[in-house]
């Protein structure tokens, strides 16, 4: 994810390459980055953090609190710090980093192709200076919203999770062209662009997910005798249930 982010912000040119310093212990990965977007790299975290405005911790959440030390006993003005480790909660990172202006952001996966949805939540000590740069990081990569932090673990269980369940559907989609006699392949590329399609009109048309249903089934057509078996199938309520079950785990490992 901190690759995808470094990419799209170099892309965009919020970012010049020279601006971006990456501290990174593993030298051949060091080396890769270095040649692959300019960016200056090193294994010193406190290089990163002397001079930066912004300090993104794009780390695994069970090292936190060996990078974590890096932050403490920061002189100078310090930067903004946005964490995008799950279950690391605001008051775990203010911990880390007192009286740091603090982000905590939940990206997903779309995110390495610019089409991801982020939620950030903001820390004590963040103004809105704060906010407009983490949502210009963020929106290289997708869309933003801004919750309050109780809602991270919903937001972990609907969008953080949520490519998943739309890997299943897209995979059960293929099948049932497969089971209806479509190559594999043709199946897979009809699905895909399916549910991408679907997606793009709800969201250039702002419409509710209802309206367009309702425009495509017609009075004992073949869409809705399909929606009435995904119904029998109690479709519908499965998913409302994953993003629940998916949430409160989010909630049990982030405690």
């Amino acid at each position: 994810m901190g690759e995808a982010l470094i990419a799209r912000l170099l892309s965009y040119g919020i970012y010049a390459a020279g601006e971006i310093s990456v501290g990174e212990p593993s030298e051949a990965r060091r080396q890769f980055l270095a040649a692959t977007y300019g960016v200056v790299t090193t294994d010193r975290n406190a290089e990163v953090i002397d001079g930066a405005d912004v300090l993104v911790m794009a780390v695994k959440p069970q090292i936190f609190s060996v990078v974590g030390q890096d932050l403490q006993n920061y002189a100078s003005k310090p930067p903004l710090l946005i964490s995008i480790m799950a279950g690391v909660t605001l008051a775990q990172l203010e911990a880390a980093a007192p009286k740091w202006p603090v982000v905590r952001a939940m990206p997903n996966t779309p995110a390495t192709v610019g089409a991801g949805m982020t939620a950030i939540a903001l820390g004590n000590h963040t103004e809105a200076q704060h906010c407009q740069w983490a949502e210009a990081i963020f929106g290289a990569v997708g869309a933003v919203v801004t919750v309050p932090e109780h809602l991270m673990d919903a937001v972990t269980g609907l969008s953080g999770s949520g490519p998943g369940y739309i890997a299943v559907v897209i995979e059960a989609l293929a099948d049932g062209g497969v089971a209806a006699g479509l190559p594999r392949a043709t199946a897979l590329q009809l699905a895909i662009q399916t549910v991408k399609g679907t997606a793009e009109l709800l969201q250039t048309e702002g419409m509710h997910p209802g309206v367009l249903k309702d425009r495509v089934t017609s009075p004992g057509g073949t869409t809705i005798t399909g929606i009435a078996e995904l119904e029998a199938a109690g479709v519908r309520s499965a998913f409302i249930e994953a993003v629940r079950a998916a949430s409160e785990r989010s909630r049990q490992l982030g405690s």
